[in-house]
């Protein structure tokens, strides 16, 4: 009996929808990147691309616990000297809020070629419409 390894040629990839109104940014993120991943198979492997594709609607209705709405804050850099941009939290959500969730699911993605092709099967939209009804998404609860 030998252990199975999946490879490129027998991955299954479906689409889920997360529903990310109400729930908390960390669980949301939390339970994407393992879709995202395919963690949740039972034929995972960790060197294979053998995550699903995952669509987030309603991020504009995520929540924030304790006081991290306010004092969180986005840094990024735009390459030119002391050009060190800052973003607080609320400022963030309330102008880009599917912005804000992709950054906390990127973060929970490994910095490999693995973690960028899964993020690139994320889509991320403020309100409760997608353009993915082609693909047949089945709803996921967490």
């Amino acid at each position: 009996m030998s252990t199975f390894m999946a490879n490129a040629q027998n991955v299954e990839r479906k689409w889920y929808v997360l529903d990310a109104d109400g729930k908390t940014l960390g669980e949301l993120a939390v339970e994407a990147a393992v879709l995202l991943r395919g963690k949740h198979k039972v034929t995972f492997t960790p060197h294979v691309d053998c995550g699903d594709n995952v669509i987030i609607v309603n991020a504009s209705k995520v929540v924030l616990t304790g006081k991290k709405l306010e004092q969180k804050t986005y840094y990024h850099h735009t390459g030119y000297i002391g050009h060190m941009k800052s973003v607080k939290y609320d400022t963030l959500m309330r102008e880009k809020p599917a912005f804000a969730v992709e950054k906390a699911v990127k973060g929970m993605l490994p910095s490999n070629t693995l973690g960028r092709a899964a993020f690139n099967r994320l889509h991320v939209y403020a309100g409760a419409e997608h353009p993915h009804a082609a693909q047949k998404p089945e709803v996921k609860e967490f």
